[in-house]
Parts: structure tokens; sequence; C-alpha cells
């Protein structure tokens, strides 16, 4: 097993991982930013305020894309698996 061949099923894992947490990090951003102008506006300094809604969106939006993630996590992990005996031998 070559460096180029580590490097490259490095990469892939990165980019499926990447793929993955992008949407709910996304939204998790998208409801923080606008949690924190609300806050800025009404001079409402609680903690809490700026969890519990980024919670709850980015629940939704896991719950959501559930079956796309399950689906695109067994897509990857059955083509690493069928490619095992390429990368061994």
């Amino acid at each position: 097993m070559g460096i180029a061949l580590v490097l490259d099923l490095a990469r892939d894992a990165l980019m499926m991982a990447l793929s993955l947490a992008g949407p709910l990090l996304g939204v998790a951003l998208g409801v923080g930013l606008l949690v924190s102008v609300l806050q800025a506006v009404t001079s409402i300094q609680e903690q809490t305020l700026s969890f519990v809604p980024k919670l709850f969106a980015v629940a939704a939006v896991f719950l959501i894309l559930l079956s796309w993630m399950l689906q695109t996590m067994m897509a990857y992990t059955t083509e690493l698996i069928r490619s095992l005996p390429s990368l061994v031998g």
C-alpha cells in the first residue's frame, strides 16, 4: 500500500465527513447568526437563548436528512469494503 493510496483514502474519508457534517454545521451557523442579531437588537444577553434554537434546528435538519446521510454512508462503506482486496493485494 503506497503513500498515494493512503492519501487518497484519507481524502475520501475527509470529504465524506465534510459532506455529512456540512448541512448540520451550516444550519447551526445560520441559526446562531440570526439569534445573535436578535440578541444584539433586543439587548438580551441570555446564554441559553443561543443554544436552544440551534439545538432544535440541528435536530430537525438531522431528522430530515437522516435517510440521505445513511444512504451516503452505506454507499461509501460498501465501496470501501469492495475495494479491500485490491488495496491489500
